[in-house]
């Protein structure tokens, strides 16, 4: 099933670095990332989220396709604030994991023509809106570098091939040389992830196969990785200084190599997200950053890299660089 209108790309500059949050909605931002009362001051909260950031990761899209008339919304809400703000989306899980309990594989991922069609509804209003930076492909761990798992892999990168591409796997048996040369032959980027190293869980990595390069930030809860009844838990982190200092150096080296790179902190328990995407824009840009009033009373040591922002509830007059 093809596009129904050709994909209009964003314009980026070389070596262009966005930070930005996995997710923008959440309760338990209320009052913390986000002023008490947001329902209240008829203020959406990508309108907030787009002052400090230029780009956010749509995670409501893995869960079930983005509808046209929604994506239209965000579209119009990030440019009246940041004109340079870009999504980037997950795609629709029916095609990345397996529909019943279990391992995921190519033998039990079973999209059909119908998915096809309602996550492209979304996807299109966004890249024709010059507004999706990636398109984000997630595996779970389970599913790991086999034949058939490649197979699958790549007929499902030929079919959404109009969009910027990143694949995440979180199995290790997917970083070696042949994984990375075929990325490259596609024009696919490959995720580099921060995840609890548990067992043949993907380690950290730098690599770019791609103009466009993809990191995320899941956080190292490792006591709560697996055995939390909240999936919340597994997301309550907060990088220290010293663990954001590595991500750093490799956030350098991919941005160096890579035109456009994406770096989306998932740790989004209480906006811990929101704290450490910050503190890398501030350490990789060497100033000093705004920040919610209310992010930096609720996590004080954001003080070293961030003031509280001015007229956070009038018209934006941040510096969006």
């Amino acid at each position: 099933m093809g596009s129904s209108a050709p994909a209009r790309l964003p314009q980026t500059l070389p070596n262009d670095v966005r930070f930005g949050t996995a997710g923008w909605s959440y309760k338990d931002w209320e009052g913390v990332f986000y002023p008490s009362g947001m329902q209240h001051r008829k203020m959406h909260p990508l309108e907030y989220l787009a002052r400090f950031f230029d780009t956010t990761e749509i995670n409501t899209s893995f869960y079930g396709p983005i509808k046209a008339q929604l994506a239209k919304l965000w579209c119009r809400k990030v440019a009246a604030v940041n004109p340079r703000f870009l999504f980037t989306a997950k795609l629709y899980r029916a095609f990345t994991h397996s529909p019943v309990m279990g391992p995921t594989s190519a033998a039990t991922i079973r999209p059909t023509d119908d998915d096809e069609a309602r996550a492209r509804e979304g996807l299109d209003v966004l890249a024709n809106e010059g507004r999706l930076g990636a398109l984000l492909i997630q595996f779970p761990l389970s599913f790991k570098n086999t034949s058939l798992n490649r197979e699958y892999l790549d007929r499902l990168l030929r079919q959404f091939i109009e969009y910027p591409r990143v694949v995440e796997v979180r199995d290790s048996s997917w970083d070696n040389a042949e994984t990375l040369a075929s990325f490259a032959h596609q024009h696919v980027a490959f995720c580099n992830i921060d995840q609890p190293v548990l067992g043949r869980s993907l380690a950290p990595t730098d690599h770019v196969t791609a103009p466009l390069a993809y990191i995320r930030l899941h956080g190292r809860n490792y006591d709560q990785w697996f055995d939390s009844d909240n999936r919340d838990d597994r997301y309550n982190y907060l990088y220290n200084e010293r663990e954001l200092a590595g991500w750093k150096e490799r956030i350098e080296t991919v941005a160096a190599r890579a035109e456009t790179t994406y770096v989306i902190t998932n740790n989004h328990f209480e906006s811990k997200a929101g704290v450490n995407a910050l503190e890398l824009k501030a350490m990789l840009t060497g100033k000093r950053v705004p920040a919610p009033p209310t992010l930096v009373q609720k996590y004080p040591e954001l003080r070293r890299f961030a003031d509280p922002a001015e007229d956070s509830d009038g018209p934006p007059r941040l510096s969006l660089t």
